[in-house]
């Protein structure tokens, strides 16, 4: 891990009027977690927008039997560690939503179980048998004193495949070779 906050487009990386800086770990699971462990449970389908750094998140909270919707740009470091870069969010009506799911996108389903400190992320098909949990962090100490639970088979935080805007490009047989690279096969009996 660094301890360096990174840069965009040649300077410091740090919160500003619009943006805050996205500092998280990303792991590998080897398996879905058990429901009865999750404090929540929402279903996200992501559509990153072709050709720029948006995404289009649509949140379904079955338990409250609501919807939110969020256009989001991310402008990341490049950088190894938890500095990720950039995020900047803006929560948008059903109008709003339908207006830009118009626009050409690749499309991400997956189910996050909310199991603190983790956001434990269940893709739906064609990637379905990759689990992810993610931590956040309000800094780098923080981040870098993590100790991740043991059902953290692979930290992945410096891997550039398993972020959204690489996934969302991938096909199945690229993500399970992916996870047989960790030792995360699955399909086979033991997951």
């Amino acid at each position: 891990m660094t301890g360096k906050s990174g840069a965009v487009d040649g300077e410091r990386v740090r919160d500003g009027k619009y943006a805050r800086v996205e500092r998280e770990r990303r792991f590998l699971l080897a398996g879905p977690p058990s429901p009865s462990s999750a404090v929540a449970v929402r279903s996200l389908t992501d559509r990153y927008l072709v050709g720029t750094r948006l995404r289009l998140r649509c949140v379904e909270s079955p338990d409250l039997d609501a919807r939110t919707y969020k256009l989001t740009q991310k402008v990341p470091t490049g950088l190894p560690g938890p500095v990720q870069g950039l995020t900047t969010n803006m929560y948008l009506s059903l109008d709003e939503y339908r207006l830009l799911a118009s626009l050409p996108a690749a499309v991400l389903v997956k189910t996050r179980f909310s199991i603190p400190p983790l956001g434990v992320d269940v893709f739906g098909p064609p990637l379905h048998g990759l689990v992810m949990a993610e931590a956040e962090f309000t800094d780098d100490a923080e981040a870098e004193a993590f100790a991740p639970p043991p059902e953290c088979v692979a930290e992945v935080t410096d891997d550039a495949r398993f972020t959204g805007g690489s996934l969302v490009r991938a096909s199945r047989s690229e993500v399970l070779a992916w996870l047989a690279a960790y030792g995360i096969r699955p399909d086979s009996p033991t997951g």
